[in-house]
């Protein structure tokens, strides 16, 4: 090495001024166990005292800074944190053992821990670290808990309206590539028209991916269901025929796995065998009960699901995870590739090795195509939280939660339909149950819709318990949805108590 590169700089006759440093952000990383550690036991608190008295509303202003001015000069951690814990104290109730309503729960204990971990080191999920191994092990330990062929390729979203998205996205690729058309390069060809299939208990989001992917809301045929909630296999088959016949382009045929409302499950083999004779995809959209395909009581429910094209599952439903935890799976990788493609980046195409074994670091490679397959670059490994909640209870353990919550459905329906004050609106199929309290079998089902309407308010007013309603031919129903893991028999059977309680007093007067 020359000697000028070994030899010392001299030293300038008269220093410069120093620029002043500009100050560094809180170096708070060293500090993280303690803070965590004053954050815990008001999270514990909160989670282990659900309250007896009921799902008060949130009085706004309670959390201290939370209608004031953007400061201009920051608190600090401890003070930031003191809010922080005050906010705690009024959190959401839906993890409380109680809470019965629509099909969201709050995550259980490890769940949230593996959250934390993911926001604190888990990174952007398209280099290759531990937590993206973790994301990839999350997919396929999903995968063969709901029973998906073991060739399935998948992706995680931040929920069922992402995820139905996705899988909608693909099917519509693979209609228009049947006729020679690649619909995400050039888009919809000029007065095309395509459809999709699925009863009118689908959840909006078909609706909504369906306008998003150009097909117009209108662009979702509606079938009528049966008295059991499941689609109308004739009404099915005679609409795809008609739009056959008419030229328009059937894109997908949606077999739900668990409809939002009552939990009801398509008939999936029949429904795959008329998609198939119409060229159509087949997409199951499972978000709240394809897990339940996990246990063998249950499967018969799903006969047909392997032969699907695509499929959508969120954890942060019946698996309890944090919410923002949706799935897709699809059959045909290329095509899911093909229809979400982001195109060639200058700042990504040059920054990875196209071969693992020339990487010298972790940021040389790409941990998966997510950018390719989602509507999202970047996004946290969401599979971590998957992988952790699997890890903690198992295949066994999740078929246990599965079962115990079927079983509770059943139980307010048999009570509903052996109560003289009680009506049962429709036979459970998973953990759903729908009944409404009729006192006299004479009143009409306008007085008995406003009656149970007011005990249903009441319940969530002033009981632990908190379900939804919905309506079933027309009727108000209340509607518990058994998924959150610490609810036992005994919300169980306060349940029904209420409801007959309170709907005594009620039409007493």
């Amino acid at each position: 090495m020359p000697e000028s590169v070994l030899r010392a700089p001299a030293a300038p006759a008269e220093p410069a001024a120093a620029e002043p440093a500009a100050p560094a952000e809180p170096a708070e990383v060293s500090r993280l166990a303690e803070l965590l550690a004053r954050l815990g036991p008001s999270l514990e608190g909160f989670l282990a005292e659900p309250g007896d008295t009921g799902f008060a509303p949130y009085v706004p202003g309670t959390v201290p800074s939370e209608a004031g001015p953007l400061p201009d000069t920051g608190v600090g951690a401890d003070a930031a944190l003191d809010d922080l814990v005050a906010a705690v104290e009024h959190g959401s109730r839906i993890n409380a053992p109680g809470w019965l309503g629509f099909i969201t729960t709050g995550p259980s204990t490890v769940p949230a821990l593996a959250a934390a971990a993911v926001a604190a080191v888990g990174g952007q999920r398209y280099t290759l670290h531990a937590f993206n191994a973790l994301e990839r092990t999350g997919l396929r330990w999903l995968a063969e808990l709901c029973g998906l062929p073991d060739d399935v390729t998948g992706v995680f979203s931040s929920g069922g309206s992402t995820a139905n998205l996705l899988a909608l996205g693909a099917a519509r690729q693979a209609a228009f590539e049947r006729l020679g058309h690649d619909v995400s390069e050039h888009g919809l060809p000029a007065g095309a028209r395509g459809r999709i299939y699925a009863s009118t208990a689908a959840h909006r989001t078909i609706h909504r991916a369906a306008a998003v992917l150009g097909l117009g809301r209108q662009g979702v045929t509606e079938i009528p269901v049966d008295a059991d909630g499941r689609i109308l296999l004739a009404e099915l088959e005679a609409a795809l025929a008609r739009d056959v016949r008419d030229g328009i382009v059937p894109v997908a045929v949606v077999a739900i796995a668990g409809v939002t409302d009552t939990g009801s499950v398509d008939r999936i083999g029949k429904v795959g065998e008329i998609a198939r004779r119409f060229g159509a995809w087949l997409h199951v959209d499972g978000a709240y009960g394809l897990v339940a395909n996990a246990s063998p009581r249950l499967r018969p429910l799903f006969a047909g699901i392997e032969e699907a094209d695509s499929w959508i599952v969120d954890p942060h439903k019946w698996l309890a995870t944090t919410l923002g935890v949706g799935a897709t799976f699809v059959r045909d990788e290329e095509m899911l590739t093909r229809a979400f493609a982001e195109g060639a980046a200058a700042y990504l195409e040059g920054s990875f090795s196209p071969d693992d074994v020339l990487a010298t670091s972790q940021f040389d490679v790409m941990a998966g195509r997510w950018a390719d397959q989602s509507m999202e670059l970047s996004a946290p490994p969401r599979g971590v939280i998957v992988w952790a909640l699997l890890r903690e209870i198992g295949r066994q353990g999740a078929i246990a939660r599965v079962e115990r919550h079927v079983a509770f459905a059943r139980s307010v329906a048999d009570e509903a339909a052996a109560h003289p004050r009680l009506e049962l609106l429709m036979e459970p199929q998973l953990s759903i149950a729908c009944f409404r309290y009729v006192p006299d079998r004479a009143a009409s089902d306008a007085d008995l819709d406003d009656l149970n309407g007011r005990i249903l308010e009441r319940l969530r007013a002033e009981t632990p318990i908190a379900p939804s309603s919905t309506r079933i031919g027309g009727r108000f129903a209340i509607r518990p949805c058994f998924i959150n893991p610490r609810t036992t028999e005994r919300e169980v059977r306060e349940l029904v108590d209420a409801v007959v309680r309170l709907g005594d007093r009620m039409a007493a007067g």
